[in-house]
């Protein structure tokens, strides 16, 4: 087997495959932890550097689109107060129209029986 002596210790095969794994293990965490690292202070200044977008033209069409709804609403309101007051004067007025026509009947009756007990009506 191949051995090799560094600073007086000797490393065969077996000493030498685990040297080097515990070496690129070692490399490659240092590593990892240096993209992390990079990564973490890119975000970092993109964080302090963030403005929050100007969102005040959208407060404003809704300012605007809720004063649409509360002239709409108001409109409806004023539609259906008028389709109520509609509905009761037709209401009476059919009432009315109704008690007409029973007072017309009552004097169409009246007229007819005083014309057959007219003695003159044979």
């Amino acid at each position: 087997m191949a051995e090799v002596e560094v600073g007086g210790i000797k490393f065969t095969g077996g000493k030498m495959a685990a040297v080097l794994m515990a070496l690129s293990t070692a490399a490659g965490i240092v590593w990892g932890a240096a993209e992390f690292w990079g990564d973490y202070m890119d975000m970092k200044e993109r964080i302090e550097a963030y403005e929050a977008p100007d969102l005040s033209h959208i407060e404003q069409e809704l300012a605007v689109q809720k004063e649409t709804v509360n002239r709409v609403n108001a409109d409806v309101n004023l539609l259906l107060n008028d389709t109520r007051d509609a509905m009761r004067r037709l209401y009476e007025l059919e009432t009315e129209t109704q008690r007409e026509l029973i007072d017309i009947r009552k004097s169409i009756g009246i007229q007819i029986e005083e014309a057959l007990k007219n003695p003159l009506a044979n």
